[in-house]
């Protein structure tokens, strides 16, 4: 998939699973009960023990996944994560040189940000939306009066996106979300209670929907 049919498709399906684990085990039937839900575009964090070995093998066992790395912090990181795979780059801050990585790919990259200041380097930086972290503290009102100023600006809250709340920040100008934990909790990864994890997918997808956001 090229570049703008990846944003497409996260700004079609308005969310994006975060997967955070302890270990590797069972992070390729946890994307298989999350495409079950409704959901194909994960990202893996680095801070998964072997990030890069299990992104090589998701990828290539299911290639109609969108997978992206997350936690990236520099550009060599960035650049092994695309060339094992993925389709999309993900910064906890902002990380100037992963975004020119970034953009000489021409792959997505959205950098983390959370005061104006940082929201606006980022975009004028290349990114392709600002991943608004931590997004719990204020919520969708922050997005919100974000957005009011700044409107040109695309916005993906991460951070206490809930089934419950996910539609606030829809309607709050969000283009995106990523959930992490409430979707793909430790004790369900741990226990591969895939079952529960496809449940909680499609409650986001039905809250997607529900909200009415094109």
């Amino acid at each position: 998939m090229k570049k703008d049919a990846i944003l497409s498709k996260f700004k079609a399906e308005k969310v994006i699973a975060l997967i955070r684990a302890e270990s590797a085990d069972g992070l390729l039937d946890c994307a298989k009960a999350l495409a079950d839900g409704g959901l194909t575009s994960i990202e893996l964090t680095m801070t998964t023990p072997g990030a890069i070995r299990v992104l090589e093998k998701v990828t290539a066992e299911l290639p109609d996944f969108v997978f992206g790395l997350g936690t990236v912090l520099d550009a060599e990181t960035a650049r092994m994560g695309i060339l094992a795979g993925a389709k999309f780059i993900v910064t906890p801050a902002l990380r100037p040189d992963v975004i020119t990585l970034c953009k000489r790919y021409s792959v997505p990259i959205f950098s983390g940000a959370f005061t104006p200041t940082e929201i606006v380097a980022a975009w004028e930086a290349g990114a392709d939306a600002a991943k608004v972290f931590p997004a719990e503290f204020f919520g969708p009102n922050y997005i919100k009066s974000i957005k009011a100023p700044l409107p040109q600006i695309e916005l993906v809250p991460t951070g206490g996106v809930t089934a419950e709340n996910l539609g606030d920040f829809l309607k709050a100008g969000a283009f995106a979300t990523a959930a992490g934990s409430s979707l793909v909790d430790a004790k369900s990864l741990k226990e591969k209670n895939w079952a529960a994890i496809t449940a909680r997918a499609k409650a986001f997808v039905a809250a997607a929907a529900a909200a009415g956001v094109k």
